[in-house]
């Protein structure tokens, strides 16, 4: 053990040594930081070590880090930056004098070693603890912060040994979604999970909401960059070919397709015109639905839950979907008293332009039906 800790602390000697060339901290300082530092892996080494040893010695790392980068910065501000003069002689001397202040003060190895200490320390605690949800989470979380390459390998091993926890397969495809900007791997973590975790109501709506957020930047994208969404047009043997391609929604809605014929476009009415960009939308929607109701034919609460996420947006060519959750709702639950309490709490709740009167009638009579 003494000779595995006595190694880890030679191979922070360049991190040291670069510390204190810069200034940053004196010999004093850098030798209570080897004496901390030693203590805390002899405890990480110990026969049982504890979760609390890990997390305090990262703690301790990032006071460090913060410490230095906090130093680092107010030399920086208080250093005079060289002037220009109108002299050869000065001109070249303060040339020298900015090189020189560049070169000091260039990335090194004390910038980074801190972070990679850190990321080693979580590793080797996830190792010893596979089981503790929160650490993989706070390790998550450190390499989301410092936006580091590690984040693809760490998602990969905590959704292999919690494979049935879905808070870790939506965090890793909003990382995707919105970090990574990477919407095929997002869209495929949201369904290996949902396969993994096909009762949880969680994910079915985050996946329902992450696809109309990639559909309303889609929308975003065509009207600022001058096209109209509503003139896309495809031919029936390249619509029949996308859907079997992405059968399992594995889609891509941005896939551009060959131009239709102008003659084709000449004879069909505007208001017939096959509206592909809103109509690829709704049957994701619609099968993300219809996945649900298969996953979860009892759950009153996703289907309500899907249905306000409906309401609240607008998507063209939605209102059969609307419709058709209604219908699933009165037939599937129309002996259950929380569905009528539901329907006459929404029916009174509706913003129409019917009197107040009439409204309470309309809830009246659904109530009256449900008891029948």
């Amino acid at each position: 053990m003494a000779d595995t800790v006595q190694y880890r602390l030679e191979r922070m000697s360049d991190e040291l040594d670069d510390l204190e060339r810069r200034g940053l901290f004196t010999r004093a300082e850098l030798a209570e930081v080897v004496r901390r530092r030693r203590d805390f892996e002899f405890r990480l080494r110990r026969h049982s070590p504890r979760k609390a040893d890990f997390l305090d010695y990262i703690a301790y790392l990032l006071r460090v880090d913060a410490l230095r980068d906090l130093r680092k910065r107010a030399i920086i501000r208080a250093t005079p930056n060289p002037t220009h003069s109108d002299e050869d002689n000065d001109t070249n001397e303060d040339g020298k004098k900015r090189k020189k202040r560049k070169k000091k003060w260039a990335k090194s190895i004390s910038d980074f070693a801190g972070v990679l200490r850190v990321l080693d320390v979580y590793r080797m605690a996830t190792v010893r603890f596979k089981g503790d949800l929160d650490l993989w989470f706070r390790y998550l979380e450190f390499c989301r912060q410092k936006g580091h390459g590690r984040m693809k390998q760490v998602m990969a091993q905590a959704i292999r040994y919690h494979p049935n926890v879905p808070g870790l397969w939506m965090y890793a495809a909003a990382w995707e979604f919105d970090q990574n900007l990477n919407v095929a791997a997002a869209r495929a973590l949201m369904q290996s999970g949902l396969r993994s975790c096909p009762e949880s109501e969680d994910m079915w709506i985050e996946y329902l909401r992450m696809e109309l957020t990639y559909l309303n930047k889609l929308k975003a994208r065509k009207v600022a960059l001058g096209e109209d969404v509503k003139t896309l047009q495809k031919s029936s043997d390249d619509s029949g070919q996308w859907k079997e391609e992405n059968k399992e929604l594995f889609m891509s809605l941005d896939e551009q397709g060959d131009s239709p014929k102008e003659s084709g476009l000449e004879d069909v009415a505007l208001e017939d015109k096959e509206d592909l960009f809103w109509q690829q939308g709704v049957l994701i929607i619609r099968t993300i639905y219809h996945g649900a109701m298969e996953a979860l034919p009892s759950s009153l609460t996703l289907r309500k839950k899907i249905l306000d996420i409906l309401n609240s947006v607008e998507l063209a060519h939605s209102e059969e979907l609307r419709l058709e959750v209604m219908d699933d709702l009165k037939k599937d639950f129309s002996h259950n008293e929380d569905y009528w309490d539901w329907l006459a709490r929404l029916q009174l709740s509706d913003s129409t332009n019917s009197s107040t009167l009439n409204r309470k009638e309309a809830v009246l009579d659904k109530l009256n039906k449900s008891i029948q």
